[in-house]
Parts: structure tokens; sequence; C-alpha cells
């Protein structure tokens, strides 16, 4: 069976740091691109990181210089360093398998952790 299943989420203040993981299982996650994925109050799903299976990473300009995505094949984990948390940041963050660039039909995608800034 498929999973992919974040933590790491919470309530957070403005300009706070936050990690969030991703464990998947069920399928070889090296040869797999990897992205992260949100979905804010009240908007669409947006795409805001992805790694390729190799390593090579991609940002969307909202998160470029905050977020760094990153994998360990070996533990078969993706994970999500935040950094300069924004209340725009606000969100049910997913991992999804398939893509590392853009939304799309991914392979598989978890429930998501929730992530809120506020003061």
């Amino acid at each position: 069976e498929v999973q992919l299943v974040e933590s790491g989420g919470g309530l957070m203040q403005p300009g706070e740091s936050l990690r969030l993981s991703c464990a998947a299982s069920g399928f070889t996650f090296s040869n797999f691109a990897m992205s992260w994925v949100r979905q804010g109050p009240g908007k669409g799903l947006e795409w805001v990181a992805g790694i390729a299976s190799r390593g090579a990473t991609y940002y969307a300009d909202s998160v470029k210089g905050r977020f760094t995505i990153s994998r360990d094949n070996a533990k078969n984990t993706l994970f999500f360093e935040m950094t300069n948390l924004e209340s725009e940041d606000s969100a049910l963050y997913s991992c999804a398998a398939g893509r590392f660039y853009g939304l799309g039909n991914y392979a598989y995608r978890g429930q998501g952790t929730q992530v809120t800034v506020s003061s």
C-alpha cells in the first residue's frame, strides 16, 4: 500500500521556522520526483517546491529564498525547511510524488499537515 504521511505542522508566529517531513512507503521513493503543494483557506491548490530524483530543486517565487526542499532517499523521507514564515504561508501542506515542477497529475499525494502562521 502506497503511503505518504506528512508531519511537523503547527501554529507558528510570523518570522518563525518550521520543518515538515513526509514519510513515503509502498513505492520506490528514490525513483520519483517529489513536490510540496499547499492549499490555503479559500484558495486553490498551489505548487510551492519540487525536487528531482537526483536532487535538483525548484521553487515558486512566493517561497524562494525562505523555504528549502530536500530528500533522504535512504530513509524514504522528504523534508521542507520553512523559515521567516508569513501569514500568507498558512495552509494545508501536502507532499506529492511524480512531478518536480508545477501542478499536475501526481502519482501519489498525502493527506497533509496544517501550518498556521498567526500573531
